[in-house]
């Protein structure tokens, strides 16, 4: 009978969930229906840019700087390929690059901060000057600096987003893991004997991700200005 009723449980507490999503999205706002419906059309553009594109990403003509026309909608550059062509895989490269970079941030800095707030002590003093220090340099300058040391490649630039990134992660992470480290229910799973890693992922981080998460949009757009800013300075 127990387990009868267990079944019938399940069906009705996934129901639930499927309801409160469907809920959730009705109440969402338009900007962010707008916002969500250009993302996607980004990574459309992304994933489809060999089949959308008119001609080959590194296709050259022999007239450059070439006016809209029929062949060309939007032009040539100086160079004799066609602009169009560049925009569309132009996506595909910085929605690549974004990406990977928000999410190579977040890893390091939500991990490091919820390890600062669960541990503090000596750990959380350590990391949080460290951090003090990377943010007292002007992001910018500190990333080209890096980049003109270790070269210009997709990689290193990457990387050096990511770390400059993963210390406004880094706080964001400790503050609100602070706030749920000292709640009770952490409390009593540190009482029942559950290992930090347990308690970590468990009781910490599910609790702290709809900050995490919102951040995680604002930190992927900032990351297309941080690019812009850097093909732009050189």
């Amino acid at each position: 009978m127990t387990s009868t009723e267990h079944v019938v449980a399940v069906p009705r507490q996934r129901r639930t969930r499927a309801s409160r999503v469907k809920t959730a999205l009705k109440k969402a706002p338009f900007s962010a229906w707008f916002g969500v419906v250009v993302i996607l059309g980004y990574v459309f553009v992304a994933l489809l840019a060999p089949w959308i594109a008119p001609y080959g990403e590194t296709q050259v003509f022999t007239e450059a700087f070439a006016p809209w026309s029929q062949e060309f909608i939007v032009g040539t550059d100086q160079l004799g390929r066609d602009v169009l062509t560049r925009l569309i895989y132009g996506a595909r490269n910085t929605i690549g690059i974004a990406f990977a970079t928000t999410l190579l941030s977040f890893a390091v800095g939500v991990t490091l901060g919820l390890l600062a707030a669960m541990y503090r002590g000596w750990l959380d003093q350590i990391l949080s000057r460290a951090v003090d220090v990377l943010m007292s340099i002007p992001s910018l300058i500190f990333a080209l600096m890096l980049l003109s040391i270790f070269g210009s490649s997709v990689t290193n630039l990457i990387l050096i987003i990511a770390l400059l990134d993963s210390t406004r992660v880094f706080r964001l992470a400790r503050a609100v893991g602070l706030n749920v480290a000292v709640m009770e229910y952490v409390e009593a799973a540190q009482l029942r004997g559950e290992g930090p890693r347990w308690i970590l992922t468990k009781e910490i981080l599910p609790n702290v991700l709809p900050p995490l998460i919102a951040e995680f949009g604002l930190r992927f757009c900032f990351v297309f200005l941080t690019i812009a800013a850097l093909s732009f300075l050189g």
